[in-house]
C-alpha cells in the first residue's frame, strides 16, 4: 500500500539525510600513527578507534614487525581499519632492505596500503648522534638514489608507490657539497620514486617548501603536517609559526594527494591523544579538508 509522507515525516527524513551527509563529511585528513606510537603499543585497537573518533579519515602506519602491523596480520589490520571507517594509505617501512623488501611489499599490499614509505636512509645508512641529537647519513646520495630506485621498481611492479620521507639533514650539503634531497629529486625517476615532504623538518632546515614545489613540481605526493613552537619544538597544528595556509595554496603544484598530521613528541604535559585533537581543529583553521 502506498503511503503519503506527512509534513512531519518529510522533515524527519530530511533531518536524517542531513545527519548522514554531515557524518560522511565529518572525517577527513590523515594521522601518522607514529604520533601515538606508545598508545598503539599498549592497545592498538582502542587507539585506532580514538583516532577515528578524533575525526581522521586515513592513517599512516609505523608499526610493522615480523609480517604484522601492530601485532595484527595484514588482512586483520585492513579489516579492522575498515570497520572504523579508516583508510590505510601509507606505511613507514624503516626495516626494509633489498633482501627483505619482497616480503614487506607482500604484507603492505595485503594490508591495502597505497604507499610504501622509506622514513630514513635504509639499510644502515641512517645515523643519529646521541650527544647533540642530530640526524645524518652514511654513504653517498648516489648510493641512496640507487637503493630507492631498486625498491621503487619492486613496488611499482605490484601497484604500490614508493615515497622517501625527509628530515632536515637531507637539505644540508654533505662532504661532497651536495644536498642529498636535491640529488635524489634530480636523479630518480618519478615513475619509481617520489617524496613525502615533512613540513616541520623542511622549516627546521631553513628551506622553502614553495621553492621545492616550483623547482620539482608533482614530486611531493604526501606531506607530514606538524607545527613548530617558539622554541623550535614540535607543536600541534595551528599552535606554532608555520604558515600552512600559504603552503596549502600550492598543493597542486607540489603533487600532494594526502597529508598526515604528525607530532614526534609532545611537551608540557600534553598527551599525544589530546594533541591529535588539537591538530585536527588546526587543520580546519588553515583550510585543510
Amino acid at each position: 500500500m502506498n503511503r503519503i509522507l506527512t509534513t512531519k515525516g518529510i522533515f524527519t527524513l530530511f533531518l536524517a539525510l542531513c545527519t548522514i551527509a554531515i557524518s560522511a563529511q565529518e572525517n577527513y585528513g590523515g594521522l601518522a600513527l607514529y604520533t601515538v606510537r606508545d598508545n598503539m603499543g599498549e592497545d592498538a585497537k582502542t587507539t585506532l578507534k580514538k583516532v577515528a573518533d578524533a575525526g581522521y579519515a586515513y592513517i599512516e602506519a609505523a608499526g610493522y614487525s615480523d609480517g604484522k602491523f601492530y601485532g595484527m596480520t595484514p588482512e586483520d589490520f585492513k579489516a579492522y581499519l575498515k570497520s572504523l571507517g579508516l583508510k590505510p594509505v601509507s606505511t613507514h617501512q624503516g626495516s626494509a632492505t633489498l633482501d627483505n623488501i619482497d616480503d614487506e611489499i607482500k604484507a603492505v599490499k595485503a594490508a591495502g596500503f597505497e604507499y610504501f614509505t622509506i622514513p630514513v636512509p635504509p639499510m644502515g645508512l641512517f645515523t643519529f648522534n646521541v650527544e647533540n641529537r642530530t640526524m645524518g647519513m652514511k654513504g653517498t646520495a648516489a648510493n641512496l638514489a640507487e637503493i630507492l630506485t631498486e625498491m621503487g621498481k619492486k613496488c611499482e611492479a605490484v601497484g604500490l608507490k614508493l615515497l622517501y620521507h625527509n628530515h632536515d639533514f637531507e637539505f644540508k650539503k654533505n662532504e661532497e657539497g651536495i644536498a642529498p634531497i636535491n640529488y635524489l629529486l634530480e636523479n630518480t625517476d618519478p615513475k619509481y620514486v617520489n617524496f613525502q615532504m615533512d613540513l616541520y623538518w623542511v622549516t627546521k632546515a631553513e628551506a622553502d617548501p614553495l621553492a621545492y614545489f616550483e623547482k620539482y613540481p608533482g614530486r611531493f605526493k604526501a606531506w607530514h603536517v606538524k607545527d613548530m613552537d617558539d622554541e623550535g619544538r614540535f607543536a600541534p597544528v595551528g599552535q606554532g609559526s608555520i604558515d600552512f595556509a600559504k603552503i596549502l595554496a600550492e598543493k597542486e603544484e607540489s603533487g600532494m594527494l594526502y597529508y598526515f598530521v604528525e607530532q614526534d613528541q609532545t611537551f608540557d604535559g600534553l598527551k599525544p591523544l589530546e594533541a591529535i585533537k588539537i591538530s585536527r581543529k588546526g587543520l580546519a583553521k588553515h583550510g585543510f579538508e
